[in-house]
């Protein structure tokens, strides 16, 4: 773990170690970028116990979020089918400390995901008395590392990005996009960061690399893990384009409708968590209801995946979504992106 510093990037509280040459990055399309914590590994950092017992931990003790493996290998795997590149254009984010990087890409490695780079947050410099605040203060980092993604990725990029709602993680990638596309002022950045505990120095700092970032929004989608259980009506203020979910299933099935997985691929998912996670499959089916119920799973989806479910057992013949009202639902009727996002208040 000593020598991490001479194989990464650091700038500040953002430690950055490239798997990639510089020509794959910039060559890349689209981009997925994975919040790790919660999201990928069921890990909490957010508080020194669990920070500690996040580096005490071997990699192969290190437990995925339900099914997030098999989704990344799945989505990977389509995507070479589709577009004929060997290689998946994905960066990890997280707050843990570079100490650790030897461990998650062995992690990483087990899982046979093969991510272009991965940040990590230098924390362990935080375990200070006056810098206490700042082990779970993560908006400042997690902006910093998205605007210096930026700067290494093309113009056109379009990213889809992961995250949980234990570390406003909707707020950063909304804050991100708004600050890409040049959406809010430079004084309205300030302020909005300011009152988000981000120092003064990261304020400066991701404000600099705006300068360096092309004037357009990059983000395409925003997967928010519910792991603690917020009400999702609260991410309507975001529009349409933030999509809560209770499960990797659900994100998969979205996936599907955006036609980058397959159903062949959604299976393997729905089994996963089935066989190796002990999900019942009328859990799952509730979610596919839940995500009718709630406008995300168009009446085509449905119509597709129906019969599809029934061949493999998963629905009766018989069953029809608790409701059907596909093209009227409040969450259709909602943008894809808000014009303006209140940051600071929990109403829209």
């Amino acid at each position: 773990m000593a020598d991490w510093r001479n194989k990464s990037e650091v700038n500040g509280d953002v430690v950055f170690f490239r798997y990639a040459p510089e020509g794959l990055e910039k060559g890349a399309d689209e981009v997925f970028i994975w919040d790790l914590d919660k999201t990928y590994l069921d890990t909490t950092i957010d508080s020194l116990r669990g920070l500690f017992k996040t580096i005490m931990e071997r990699a192969l003790n290190k437990k995925n979020v339900p099914g997030t493996d098999t989704l990344l290998r799945n989505l990977a795997q389509f995507r070479t089918e589709q577009k004929g590149t060997e290689y998946f254009p994905i960066y990890f984010i997280t707050a843990s400390p570079p100490q650790l990087e030897d461990r998650i890409s062995e992690k990483f490695y087990i899982d046979n995901i093969n991510p272009l780079g991965c940040f990590y947050k230098d924390n362990l410099k935080n375990l200070k008395p006056d810098r206490f605040w700042r082990l779970t203060k993560q908006v400042g980092y997690k902006l910093q590392a998205l605007m210096q993604l930026r700067t290494r990725l093309s113009e056109n990029v379009k990213q889809i990005c992961w995250g949980d709602d234990s570390e406003s993680d909707a707020i950063i990638y909304n804050l991100y996009s708004d600050i890409c596309a040049r959406r809010i002022s430079i004084q309205e950045v300030r302020s909005v960061l300011e009152e988000l505990y981000v120092t003064g120095d990261q304020v400066d700092t991701i404000l600099d690399l705006q300068s360096q970032c092309p004037e357009r929004d990059p983000v395409e989608k925003i997967y928010i893990n519910l792991a603690t259980d917020t009400d999702p009506e609260y991410y309507l203020k975001f529009g349409r384009r933030t999509l809560p979910t209770y499960n990797t299933f659900q994100v998969a099935l979205d996936l599907l409708q955006d036609k980058r997985l397959n159903f062949d691929g959604l299976m393997e998912v729905l089994n996963d968590m089935v066989y190796n996670y002990y999900y019942t499959t009328e859990e799952l089916i509730k979610s596919f209801d839940e995500l009718i119920r709630r406008g995300v799973l168009s009446q085509e989806t449905y119509l597709n995946l129906k019969p599809k479910f029934v061949e493999k057992g998963i629905l009766y013949p018989s069953y029809e979504p608790s409701s059907s009202t596909f093209d009227k639902t409040l969450y259709i009727e909602e943008p894809w992106v808000q014009e303006h996002v209140d940051y600071l208040n929990e109403y829209r």
